[in-house]
């Protein structure tokens, strides 16, 4: 009896054990991230740069729980970190080089990437790891020094990849540094070499760029570079960041692309607190939707306190305004979850952007718009379905003819709560005009439109 009980404890303990992440691969159309088993795999990153540095196992544990909770599948983070993270030690008194030598890494620190990663891994979460922040390659600006020449970026580069062969990872080179020259650019393609060799191309591999650009512009050719990943950065505006996501989806060769360093939560808006103030989950949710309905096959997020994993007894890199504890609690983290759940929610790889979907108003800075206020779309290649992100209540109207089937259903999805409320049922002729529930108002909605006959579900319900 009691082995019986033993038995059932464990197979109950399994069942409720979070899944461990998944082995990727880039899909047959070259848009999206999918499972080994070709199933769609949504990147949905949050940017915990300092998490190895700064946290102990307890507190990582309670922001890695956090981040499971609320839908998140990526957590980026810095083996050697940006904020002094080759000499100031963990909190457990470690540095990561043996006197800063990338050849002899030190196996005490490594321990507690380790423990974070198994730890991310257990809850169903792959860690975005990134090697080093770029200040160890090309000190532009920063605390650090340059240690690394295409030999030991190699040495380093193989080292990592054996020792995490086995962990749910994805590995991210670069680190907000621009590449200036071909050293740099040596530097870089030694490691992701170095990778290769040591993990045997267990795991996807993609760039982390300085901001306003693209790991496109450097390594868009390159063999390795398995997705391009843009930073748009921390401005709100559509025109001139986050537009350029299209622009990445459009090169040659295709290659999945995503947005690994949007505007963050609680940052100083285009670093200009004293003109613009600080950023709201408003902002935050705007270039979730703009990217994913531009061509992005995922989405990261960021807080300002969070990335520096900033608490009261630590010097406040460019005026947090709150404790990394208070942060993770912040309403943009929990919505950005709903944008996640909405795409799942219709057919996943055949996903295109198309802002034709719109019809443009005779005003066009009006709809689709600019600035904070620009419109977005997004369709399925059949035509089963189509979605546009409206930023502000204002009345737009669509093209109809985008969507098969003689009617369409209609609804309004709110990305603030995830909830959706069926509109209608109309014939499918000519364009037809939408005004969002809140008109008027600095709110967001985004129109479903489905082909009726396919009976989805309501847009954000996935079961």
């Amino acid at each position: 009896m009691r082995f019986q009980l033993s038995l059932v404890l464990i197979l109950l303990a399994a069942a409720s054990a979070p899944a461990a992440p998944p082995k990727l691969r880039v899909s047959d159309n070259k848009r999206y991230l999918v499972t080994a088993d070709g199933k769609p795999f949504f990147y949905l990153g949050d940017t915990a740069w300092e998490l190895f540095h700064r946290l102990n196992r307890e507190q990582a544990e309670e922001y890695l729980k956090d981040r499971a909770a609320k839908g998140f599948t990526v957590i980026q983070a810095v083996v050697l970190a940006e904020l002094d993270g080759l000499h100031d030690p963990n909190p457990y008194g470690q540095t990561p080089l043996v006197n800063d030598d990338p050849t002899k890494p030190n196996e005490k620190y490594f321990e507690h990437v380790d423990w974070i990663t198994d730890k991310a891994n257990e809850l169903g979460l792959t860690i975005g790891m990134l090697p080093t922040w770029g200040d160890k390659w090309n000190k532009k600006w920063g605390v650090g020094g340059e240690i690394f020449n295409p030999g030991n970026a190699a040495a380093y580069g193989e080292w990592l990849g054996k020792r995490y062969k086995d962990k749910g990872v994805i590995w991210i080179l670069g680190g907000d540094r621009p590449v200036e020259s071909d050293a740099h650019k040596e530097v870089i393609r030694a490691m992701a070499k170095g990778l290769r060799k040591g993990d045997g191309g267990a795991h996807l591999m993609t760039y982390h760029p300085m901001g306003g650009g693209s790991s496109a512009e450097y390594f868009h050719a390159d063999d390795w570079l398995d997705f391009n990943m843009r930073q748009n950065g921390h401005q709100a505006e559509f025109t001139g960041r986050y537009d350029k996501t299209k622009a990445d989806y459009d090169r040659s060769p295709a290659k999945p692309v995503l947005d690994g360093e949007p505007v963050y939560e609680a940052h100083p808006v285009s670093f200009k607190a004293k003109e613009l103030g600080h950023s709201v989950a408003a902002d935050v949710r705007r270039p979730l939707y703009w990217d994913l309905f531009t061509g992005a096959c995922g989405h990261t997020y960021g807080h300002h306190s969070v990335w520096q994993m900033y608490d009261k007894s630590r010097k406040p890199i460019n005026n947090p305004l709150n404790t990394w504890r208070e942060a993770i609690n912040d309403p943009g983290a929990a919505q950005m979850q709903h944008g996640r759940r909405l795409v799942e929610s219709r057919p996943y790889l055949t996903r295109v952007p198309d802002d034709s979907v719109i019809a443009a108003d005779e005003v066009a800075t009006s709809v689709p718009g600019a600035g904070t206020r620009r419109f977005a779309a997004t369709r399925d290649e059949a035509g089963t379905y189509a979605m546009v992100y409206a930023p502000v209540g204002r009345s737009f109207a669509v093209n109809m003819d985008k969507i098969t089937g003689p009617k369409v259903k209609a609804w309004w999805f709110n990305p603030r709560d995830g909830k959706a409320a069926a509109i209608g049922e109309f014939p499918n002729t000519g364009t037809k005009r939408f005004t969002p529930p809140d008109p008027g108002e600095l709110l967001d909605w985004v129109l479903v439109l489905d082909d009726a006959a396919k009976n989805y579900p309501p847009p954000g319900q996935t079961k």
